[in-house]
């Protein structure tokens, strides 16, 4: 065991969360994924081992949803909180619609965690879009990833085609390209991927380039043992049963249950076909279907609307009225009631579902003494060979279901067998409690092999005494060339300093060179690597110690960024010469200056803007020119840095020597002109923080250090 309690970081973007009255079937993006990840975040609160678990969410403000999820903070029980943040417009958006709003999600838990004072054991996801949120934290945090999928979007697709659907309107509807690219960068990444079965590994996994199946764990959810058991003695809650029998012109007859979505997968029109199709099973069981909860079928989202439409012409057309209930108004409080009424009744549960990854479901209702017949595939495989208290049907044939109902509601004894061994069973394999005894011990493996790898790694690092930078509360960048290197001494005194402070300030450095050249010339002059390197002139953000790139940053600057058309445009500009292969980036085209031939910067910008082109140029040592994207500079990403992490630009203290360090120079940081510094920088002399240091190279951001008084 860790020595230390564990802080899990769990993170499900999409859907409506909360920790009471869940709205479940709500809508596509509320269901079993919301009850698996607060009852998880419940479960690990209780546990001796953990310290801390915070599930984030997306904060939402909108008058058509409770004012429940615009709540920053809600607990959940010991040790265990949803945390939402904002996270794109404040309303209600299905997830589909998430995706250009995610990097900003991976900035708003940068500052929350900054405010923690402790950085998270581990991160948990959950769904694609928290998989790409996570990814991109533990890149930049180096914290290990775990990761469950709950819906994948390779077998979804495939699902789709395969009931006719064309690719374009897929495409259109479910941005799956966009997932499943997200998909599959999680499963390169992912230390751990946690599945509820085998089949899951196997056929859905299965159809990934990236999957690896040792890094993948059979974990199965449990379920509230204290929420779903068996009716004893106690009295049915009558709104409940009221609810059902309203309905129905003969309430007493054995209850055929189902609890899903109106979606087209858990395929409620065949088991309506089944049902109106045989007389036989009409005469010994009432139906009944509980779709989430509605006020007006015209104003759901328009697949919800279709199946529910459908629904009410089926039961129309096979005239099942007075058999069949499909209440208006369930909510997750009044579930296990409806299970417990079908025990009463010597009822059945059935998924009917055309695919089931696990079948949430399923357990809560063998918990609750409830038999059940599900589909034969995925989780329900699992559940009724552990349970063994139901059948296993092809959901695909109408007149299969049918058949296993009746023989499922034909024998009084197997039923009460059926009944004993789902609640026994339940215990057994799928209580809360029993998936995070695995789960911890899983986990803590991981974290041991983490640990030892990250010893290795920070063994060539500045810091002796590491302080992750969401913690650190100052920050020194400086330039390379003719800054920080150039004096040895200078440079050994520097790096003292660095080590004495490294438990407050971070390091970094910001150069016109590449991030390999970076590396390299660091290397050579035996500097230990700092902990972000702003390379390229500003185009590149890297994070030691595995040069992880910040892809936010790239994201950021991609905007109106034309390379090729611009590197096209520049070859009729006189005086520049395209340097050689290995200095030109994605992001930056670099090129070498007779300066009596080239045109002022402001003819040049002139000219770009009546070539439509949108480009920041960077003139140093009358030698160079740089052409970046016009969001980039080292300077933007000097505050870039600055709202990603939460600091202050004023505990920024920055130091350089050429005009390509003059933007990162100016504003609220703290400047430092070391005294060896280029002409072109004396403009800057005599502005309010800024110093003209006498010393040269490293001695010279000594001196502004002192100057500052920057370790206070």
């Amino acid at each position: 065991m860790l020595d230390q309690k564990l802080y899990i970081l769990m993170i499900s973007a999409h859907g409506l969360i909360r920790g009471h009255d869940m709205e479940l079937g709500r809508d596509a993006d509320t269901g079993g994924q919301i009850t698996y990840v607060v009852e998880l975040a419940r479960a690990l609160g209780r546990n001796s081992n953990i310290a801390q678990v915070d599930l984030l969410t997306r904060q939402i403000e909108d008058s058509k949803v409770s004012p429940d999820y615009a709540a920053h903070i809600e607990k959940l029980g010991p040790n265990a909180h949803i945390v939402r943040l904002p996270c794109g417009p404040r309303k209600y958006l299905r997830k589909e619609l998430l995706w250009p709003h995610l990097d900003q999600m991976v900035d708003r838990c940068l500052h929350y965690l900054r405010q923690q004072g402790r950085l998270p054991d581990l991160i948990h996801t959950h769904y694609a879009d928290a998989g790409y949120i996570g990814l991109h934290l533990s890149n930049l945090l180096g914290i290990p990833q775990i990761h469950t999928g709950h819906s994948l979007g390779r077998p979804k697709r495939e699902r789709l085609l395969a009931a006719g659907r064309k690719e374009q309107t897929i495409e259109r509807q479910f941005n799956l390209s966009q997932r499943i690219a997200a998909e599959e960068e999680t499963l390169v990444h992912a230390s751990l991927i946690v599945t509820s079965t085998s089949q899951e590994i196997e056929d859905q996994y299965g159809m990934y380039e990236n999957t690896d199946p040792r890094r993948c764990r059979v974990i199965p959810p449990g379920t509230d043992t204290s929420r779903f058991s068996p009716p004893g003695r106690k009295l049915i809650d009558p709104n409940t049963q009221t609810g059902v029998d309203r309905f129905l012109s003969n309430p007493k007859k054995p209850m055929i249950l189902a609890i899903c979505r109106p979606d087209t997968r858990k395929n409620l029109d065949g088991l309506i076909k089944a049902y109106g199709s045989d007389q036989a099973l009409q005469d010994i069981a009432n139906l009944v279907i509980v779709a989430g909860s509605r006020e007006d079928i015209r104003m759901m989202e328009a697949s919800q609307r279709e199946v529910m439409s459908d629904l009410l012409l089926d039961i129309d057309r096979y005239d099942l009225w007075g058999k069949i209930a499909i209440p208006k108004h369930f909510t997750a409080e009044d579930i296990p009631e409806l299970y417990r009424l079908a025990v009463r009744r010597r009822g059945i549960f059935i998924n009917p579902a055309l695919t089931e990854p696990f079948g949430l479901t399923l357990i809560e209702a063998a918990a609750s003494g409830l038999p059940i017949i599900a589909p034969e595939d995925g989780g329900p495989c699992d559940i009724i060979a552990n349970c063994r208290n139901g059948l296993l049907v092809n959901t695909l044939n109408h007149t299969n279901i049918a058949s296993a109902l009746k023989e499922a509601l034909s024998d009084r004894k197997r039923w009460r067998d059926w009944s004993r061994n789902g609640i026994t069973n339940v215990r057994r394999h799928y209580t809360w409690d029993a998936h995070v005894t695995k789960y911890i011990r899983e986990i803590n493996k991981l974290l041991r092999k983490e640990r030892k790898r990250l010893r290795r790694q920070f063994a060539a690092t500045l810091h002796t005494d590491w302080a992750p930078i969401p913690l650190a509360r100052k920050m020194i960048i400086s330039d390379i060339d003719n800054t920080l290197l150039g004096d040895e001494q200078g440079l050994a005194e520097l790096l003292q300093w660095l080590r004495a402070h490294a438990n407050t300030v971070s390091f970094g450095v910001a150069t016109g060179r590449s991030v390999e050249s970076a590396v390299k010339i660091l290397k050579k002059w035996h500097v230990p690597m700092p902990d972000i390197l702003i390379t390229s002139v500003g185009s590149e953000i890297n994070y030691w110690p595995s040069l992880r790139p910040d892809q936010g940053w790239s994201n950021h600057i991609r905007h109106q960024w034309r390379r090729e058309t611009l590197a096209e445009a520049l070859q009729a500009i006189p005086g520049l010469t395209l340097q050689s292969h290995e200095n030109q980036r994605e992001f930056k085209l670099s090129y070498s200056v007779t300066p009596e031939q080239m045109p002022p910067l402001e003819q040049l910008y002139q000219y770009l803007h009546q070539q439509n082109l949108h480009a920041k140029l960077i003139y140093s040592h009358e030698t160079f020119l740089d052409v970046l994207p016009a969001r980039a500079s080292k300077g933007l990403a000097v505050r870039y840095l600055a709202y990603k992490w939460g600091l202050s630009l004023r505990n920024f203290l920055i130091a350089g020597d050429s005009g390509n360090d003059e933007e990162m120079l100016v504003g609220d940081t703290l400047g430092v002109v070391v005294g060896n510094h280029s002409p072109e920088l004396e403009p800057l002399r005599g502005l309010e923080q800024m110093y003209f240091a006498n010393n040269t190279y490293a001695r010279g951001i000594l001196e502004g250090l002192e100057h500052y008084n920057f370790a206070q």
